[in-house]
């Protein structure tokens, strides 16, 4: 199979550049994985299609303003040229895998100061063999807090408007700070549609799974299978992988919201479906042939042409169903990605 095979045409004008008012007022297509069937709806009807005994499984990680801009610090102290360091993997110690800019100026041994006052400098202390570097954080307090006062929020290279409120850019549930970018399926998602869903008899439990910049990383191959897919660190608390287990043992619909939340769940249940407590990376590359060991249906944004998230919705709905969809959505004149409209695979 082609990366090829994957491609739709879509008009630059769709790609939604900031988020609705109000998060429930996007539209929602809804599709029927088993005969390819559409039907357009808005999110906030999102009650009216699940069932009493179903449970959705969200991602609950929170972004990290992961974006610091910062200025070298030369040998004789001073400042020089301006610089970028986007935060990507902890790896312990104040040490981060980081993305920077520019590159030829950052080489080990480089320092850097952000902020102007001096409360978070910087290190390079190597230079990987894809480009990134490992970088030595020093700052006084709370780091999570320094970078609430010091960092950006690191929106998507499509997505060139400036965002006005950066909790859009987070989910109402989110908790767990470690992403570099949002599990954009739940931004749909407002207190009240949670209360409404769970008064109704759905059940919602919580994965953890920390998005990383890989996501948007385009799939060069021309065969998919060579793909060389990203990985992302997850955990499956004991609450979730329990209620999973009750759900599919009642006959009820486990429902992820978002490609992040299946691959959690997918990446450790058993071959039977059955679901144990765990955390761990994940490089789960889910395409067409794969056998769903869990999942039931899907609600998810819609996604870049070639990429590995629409393999991953062609896997559950079929190739051709999906690029039937989206063809409808574009002509539907939907909103594509991050800030986008929604589509819900049942």
């Amino acid at each position: 199979m082609k990366t090829h095979d994957f491609y739709y045409e879509l008009p630059p004008e769709l790609i939604a550049q900031t988020p609705l008012e109000r998060r429930d007022a996007s539209r929602l297509l809804v599709l029927d994985r088993d005969t390819g069937a559409w039907e357009h709806r808005h999110f906030h009807d999102l009650p009216s299609l699940l069932r009493p005994g179903d449970c959705l499984i969200m991602n609950d990680s929170r972004v990290l303003p992961a974006r610091l801009l910062g200025s070298r610090v030369l040998a004789d102290g001073n400042p020089g040229g301006a610089c970028e360091v986007l935060l990507l993997t902890d790896r312990g110690d104040n040490v981060w895998e980081c993305l920077v800019r520019p590159g030829k100026k950052l080489r080990a041994g480089a320092k850097i100061s952000f902020g102007g006052t001096g409360e978070l400098t910087a290190e390079i202390i190597e230079a990987l063999p894809d480009g990134n570097r490992l970088v030595r954080f020093a700052y006084e307090g709370i780091f999570l807090e320094v970078l609430e006062r010091l960092g950006r929020m690191p929106l998507p290279p499509y997505i060139k408007a400036e965002l006005q409120d950066r909790e859009r850019y987070q989910t109402v549930y989110a908790k767990v700070s470690g992403s570099a970018a949002a599990p954009t399926a739940g931004l749909h998602f407002t207190r009240e549609l949670i209360e409404e869903i769970q008064a109704m008899g759905v059940s919602i439990g919580y994965v953890t799974l920390h998005v990383g910049l890989g996501t948007f990383r385009p799939v060069k191959e021309e065969k998919i299978t060579d793909h060389d897919m990203h990985s992302e660190y997850c955990t499956i608390p004991r609450e979730t992988a329990e209620l999973v287990n009750r759900t599919k043992a009642s006959g009820g619909r486990v429902i992820c919201v978002g490609t992040t939340s299946c691959r959690t769940i997918e990446s450790w249940a058993a071959e039977d479906g059955h679901l144990e407590a765990k955390s761990g990376w994940t490089n789960i590359f889910i395409y067409p042939g794969y056998r769903f060991k869990v999942l039931d249906g899907l609600i998810t944004n819609f996604h870049l042409p070639e990429s590995t998230l629409i393999m991953l919705v062609s896997a559950l709905a079929g190739r051709e169903q999906v690029l039937a969809a989206y063809e409808e959505a574009v002509r539907e004149r939907y909103r594509f990605f991050s800030f986008g409209d929604a589509c819900f695979i049942s």
